[in-house]
């Protein structure tokens, strides 16, 4: 994180106090760097900011210089970068530096040598919530001093003397225990109720670890709530002369069945340049050939089997040409979906086209129509407009009850647009999910992995040796778990009290996630002796109805450094941004400017700038937003300091959570890629285990859209028995042929299941529908099936 030019600037020493709160920190922290050399190094400060945290405060002190960042209106901003010398270092940075994301960037100039240089870094963020309730929070193992790692030779006394890291722990509904990947001093209460504890680090994490901290607090709780009492200071109505409420949203959700009014909205999104194919001409695609070949592609169902019957001759992306890749797994991921969603297939180049001019019902007909159009894509290695199709399917509007969620498949670079690509993923973080599988050929990975992790998704890198098929029906399994939906507070406080929000609740939220809201109080109570409020948080599972109430305390202990006000006024200040003000709205504009500068949160109206200042002047700093002259007075020279966005194209081993960072290592996944003759030889299947693949492809090529099959020769065939055979076993005449049919692909696709870790899905499909047949004499068909088939399947596969 503290960048220099030669690794001898070391940090000597760190103090952190941190402050966590339910789900948000306040971090304050001071850092020690030293240059050890007998030459002057150039030096630059960088850390990582992602769109929960809010970097305010940021000094550095080298002797008698001291050099600030502040925050100025952005075109008076712009102005004066224009002036600074050494921008050049940030534009090296950006496009050089080997990490990717938006980070704060400070140059702090010559480094003498030998000498000391003290950086002051304050800011707050909002936690994430692991799946079992903690809070996480994480600190950069860079941001560690360096200590001797062969613990029998250092005691952690000797490691610690550099080191004062201290956390002090709150929440309403008592503070239960924490873990730390470091050893700390036993965690200690200061409130009887056990509301409050700290806690002390007593070395670093062990080797590269950064540090990862879960907060764990009493019980399992629905809803949280964190008041944070006004600015005496501030004029009221404002939002600092206000308090101000952060709601943290974790509804529980059952295992049930989802209604078929709340089954989703499935969005595919492929990169054309999938399509292009060495092996096989992009004409023979079109028209659905295939080389050595001679299957029928008469007619939808035709042409259903032959894709299923070529890329099932080819199942591994090494050896199979990606279209034919592709084309595979679009067919098993519309086979997957359950009846009653909604669904469209987009596929994007320099232009973007749909199959549809939007979302289709799924039922047996569309799926038809899509499957016969899949081969229909045409390859396109020129422009890259993901972000055209991002924007066109963000404008189109929610469809009721349906969450809506993105599967992008790409392997191309689109690094000149992935700020304006992020910003539109983070401006609807809120309304959709999405899973990208990105290649591993695709420059853009990191933007991949921010962008599933922004909207709680999933970012899967496809290598050479990796079954796309069976990665994107894990996710889709994993997307099809209903959400929480039709999501509603209701607020009841004391009179003369209204609440306004500021960021609202979300459409939906997914298994295992959380959401935060924020919410002014406005006005005067009328009864002093009411000091408690309450919220009640209502939604749906399924066809089931939740509602939770949360009593929460008016009068919260001061706390001078307001980090709900932070957080607050930034969502706010995107709101703002995201609803068009422009400075033709003078009012808005000027309070929105006031505003960020008034508690140093950034945003679209503000930038940063920097000063150097020599330290007997610093008491300046305070006026410089009302007087832009001191900039050019010859006690302070402008710095270069931005918020910046990385560009790099090289992932690197990163091993924080919140951050955006990449948890898989391209170069390793290309190494796995480059396999010796003798492991290509160990990795052939067999000729039994290839017919079995194909056999479970066409089987499942067969399937209906409800999840039934249909009595007919291609199944008998695709099942290695004969039509008469079939027809012969079937239990009576009273069970229905495609009942009879349903259960032997179950039962034959159960068999092989080992073999396709995709296919419960399609099994689960199955048996709703068998279930909802009338008078199906299951256990009967089951012992034909079993005869038929010469194996053992319990009952247990109804799932009844």
């Amino acid at each position: 994180w503290f960048f220099s030019s030669y690794p001898e600037v070391e940090l000597e020493s760190v103090t952190v106090n941190v402050t966590i709160q339910d789900f948000v920190a306040d971090v304050v922290s001071e850092l020690f760097f030293r240059n050890t050399q007998q030459v002057p190094k150039e030096t630059m400060f960088i850390f990582p900011v992602d769109p929960d945290t809010v970097v305010h405060t940021f000094y550095a002190t080298m002797g008698d210089t001291r050099i600030e960042a502040m925050l100025w209106e952005k075109e008076e901003a712009q102005q004066l970068l224009k002036a600074t010398s050494g921008m050049e270092n940030l534009g090296y940075l950006q496009n050089e530096w080997d990490l990717w994301g938006p980070v704060f960037a400070c140059f702090l100039g010559t480094l003498p040598p030998n000498s000391k240089v003290a950086i002051s870094l304050c800011y707050v963020q909002e936690l994430p919530m692991q799946p079992d309730g903690a809070a996480q929070f994480c600190w950069p193992r860079k941001l560690f001093p360096r200590t001797n790692y062969i613990r029998w030779h250092s005691s952690e006394e000797t490691e610690a003397e550099n080191l004062h890291f201290s956390i002090c722990l709150k929440s309403a509904h008592g503070v239960s225990h924490i873990a730390i990947n470091s050893s700390y001093t036993p965690l200690q209460y200061t409130t009887p109720d056990q509301t409050s504890a700290v806690v002390s680090l007593k070395c670093p994490p062990w080797m590269q670890d950064d540090l990862n901290l879960l907060a764990y607090y009493r019980g399992f709780h629905t809803l949280s709530a964190v008041v944070e009492r006004r600015d005496p200071k501030a004029p009221p109505d404002s939002l600092l002369g206000d308090p101000v409420l952060m709601v943290t949203l974790m509804p529980s959700i059952p295992e049930v069945e989802p209604s078929p009014g709340h089954l989703g909205e499935f969005l595919f999104l492929m990169d054309c340049s999938l399509f292009q194919d060495a092996q096989v001409p992009p004409e023979e695609i079109l028209r659905g050939n295939f080389p050595h070949c001679s299957c029928s592609a008469d007619g939808v169902s035709g042409k259903l089997l032959h894709v299923a019957r070529c890329s099932a001759k080819l199942p591994y992306l090494s050896s199979a040409p990606p279209s034919i890749c592709l084309q595979n797994t679009l067919l098993f991921l519309l086979k997957s979906l359950p009846l009653g969603c909604y669904f469209n297939i987009y596929s994007f180049g320099a232009t973007f086209n749909a199959f549809y001019l939007q979302s289709v019902e799924y039922k047996q007909e569309s799926m038809d129509s899509a499957v016969g159009r899949i081969s229909s894509i045409c390859p396109d290695l020129g422009g890259c407009d993901l972000l055209g199709l991002l924007r066109f399917i963000y404008n189109t509007p929610l469809l009721h009850g349906h969450a809506r969620q993105l599967f992008i498949f790409i392997q191309r670079k689109i690094s000149s647009e992935e700020e304006a690509v992020m910003a539109e993923v983070y401006r609807y973080r809120d309304h959709h999910r999405c899973f990208c599988f990105p290649t591993n050929r695709c420059d853009s990975f990191n933007l991949f992995q921010a962008m599933a992790l922004e909207t709680k998704g999933e970012c899967v890198c496809i290598h050479s040796r990796m079954d796309m098929t069976s990665e994107a029906v894990k996710c889709l399994q994993r997307a099809l778990q209903p959400p929480a939906s039709g999501i509603s507070l209701h607020w009841e406080l004391p009179p003369g009290l209204v609440v306004s929000m500021i960021r609202k609740a979300p459409e939906m939220i997914f298994q295992g996630q959380k959401s935060s809201i924020y919410a002014q109080i406005h006005g005067q109570t009328q009864d002093p002796e009411v000091g408690e409020g309450a919220v009640t948080l209502q939604y749906h599972v399924g066809s089931q109805s939740f509602d939770y109430t949360l009593r929460f305390s008016l009068s919260p202990s001061a706390d001078n450094r307001l980090p709900v006000h932070r957080m607050a006024m930034m969502h706010l200040l995107w709101k703002l941004a995201w609803e068009g003000t422009s400075r033709t709205d003078k009012d808005v504009w000027h309070s929105a400017v006031k505003s960020s500068l008034s508690l140093g949160v950034l945003s679209p109206f503000t930038s940063i700038v920097a000063v150097r200042m020599k330290q007997r002047d610093a008491w300046h700093h305070g006026k410089a937003r009302s007087n832009s002259s001191m900039f050019f007075s010859p006690s302070c020279n402008l710095v270069p300091c931005q918020l910046l966005w990385l560009c790099s194209f090289r992932p690197v081993w990163f091993k924080s959570t919140k951050f955006w960072m990449v948890q898989k290592c391209q170069l390793f996944l290309e190494t796995l890629g480059r396999k010796t003759p003798d492991t290509e030889a160990l990795i052939q299947l067999p000729g039994t285990c290839k017919d079995q693949q194909l056999q479970i492809r066409v089987v499942v090529a067969l399937q209906k859209a409800n999840g039934s099959w249909a009595l007919t020769t291609d199944l008998s065939s695709a099942l290695g028995l004969s039509k008469a055979d079939v027809e012969l076993q079937r239990p009576s005449e009273d069970v229905q042929p495609a009942v009879w049919a349903t259960v032997l692909a179950l039962v034959w696709l159960h068999q092989y299941k080992w073999k396709v870790s995709w296919s419960e899905i399609l099994e689960t499909k199955a048996c709703r529908w068998l279930q909802n047949q009338a008078e199906v004499q299951l256990d009967e068909c089951l012992e034909a099936a079993n005869s038929l088939l010469g194996c053992f399947v319990e009952p247990t596969i109804f799932r009844i």
